[in-house]
């Protein structure tokens, strides 16, 4: 896994495609950007893909994130100032979208949030437990990072080296690194008018089976509220449902007429480690 030190950047696969829409990817609390690669492959079909890789003893806020993204996003536009914008945020990445979002409303023109962890405050237990987690050992994260799996991912539907994957990238950050994203997490919030001035259209994807977040309660009540949505709901899927092999974001948006220009149906695809 590539050490990202300094300040957040994007990670870019091996296609460079200039020509295609930019599909700007945030992840989740690893922040690391890597576990976007079980969908690089079919993504590449239509869009030039980033994911934001966050270093792992970033402790910044909200805002300096924020920022940080709007800032690689114009580098990118610096070279094709002419191309249209897809900004992508799931769980942690999914309020940090958010956040990029209502700051440069005008720059995007497709909004897809997937099982935002904006509805961590729907759960007042996740809140209590955040909290303690300052309280544990950092010896004991290894273990329990492990407990906390099948909450995470519907495992019966990840592939055994995704699985292990997502454990690596799990114990790839450290305890004070996941008790700072907690607490901002505690602490995120959004008026209902800001997200009101979103019109560009956004897609909304939660996993039915989210065993972690109220996903699909939260979905509903952002698509009550964002004007240009569409909520879809992944029935059997997990939180991290873009880890499972029966999930493909990219056929996703074309079944609902997310795209801006339609193509062909695509198989389903299951994509090398080695991309991005």
């Amino acid at each position: 896994m590539p050490e990202v030190e300094l300040k957040p950047c994007f990670l870019t696969p091996r296609r460079i495609q200039p020509e295609y829409p930019l599909f700007v990817y945030l992840p989740g609390m690893d922040g690391t950007g890597q576990l976007l690669r079980s969908q690089t492959a079919g993504l590449e079909r239509g869009f030039d893909v980033r994911c934001l890789a966050i270093p792992r003893q970033d402790l910044t806020g909200w805002d300096t994130l924020t920022n940080n993204v709007l800032d690689l996003i114009h580098t990118e536009l610096e070279k094709s100032s002419q191309r249209v914008v897809y900004l992508c945020g799931e769980s942690f990445g999914g309020c940090l979208a958010m956040k990029v979002a209502i700051k440069a409303p005008k720059l995007f023109k497709r909004l897809i949030l997937i099982n935002p962890a904006s509805a961590f405050k729907l759960r007042p237990w996740l809140d209590w437990l955040s909290q303690l987690v300052e309280l544990v050992p950092e010896c004991l994260y290894d273990v329990g990072a492990l407990g906390l799996l099948p909450f995470l991912a519907s495992l019966q539907r990840i592939s055994d080296n995704i699985r292990h994957e997502l454990l690596k990238t799990m114990r790839y950050v450290p305890a004070e690194t996941v008790v700072w994203r907690l607490s901002l997490l505690r602490e995120f919030d959004i008026e209902d008018e800001q997200l009101r001035s979103l019109t560009q259209l956004t897609l909304l994807i939660a996993g039915g089976s989210d065993r972690l977040l109220p996903s699909v309660n939260e979905i509903t009540r952002l698509a009550n509220i964002i004007p240009n949505s569409q909520p879809v709901i992944l029935p059997d899927s997990g939180h991290a449902c873009l880890l499972e092999e029966d999930v493909n974001l990219y056929e996703i948006m074309q079944l609902n007429n997310f795209l801006e220009v339609k193509s062909p149906k695509i198989p389903h695809l299951k994509i090398p480690q080695q991309h991005l």
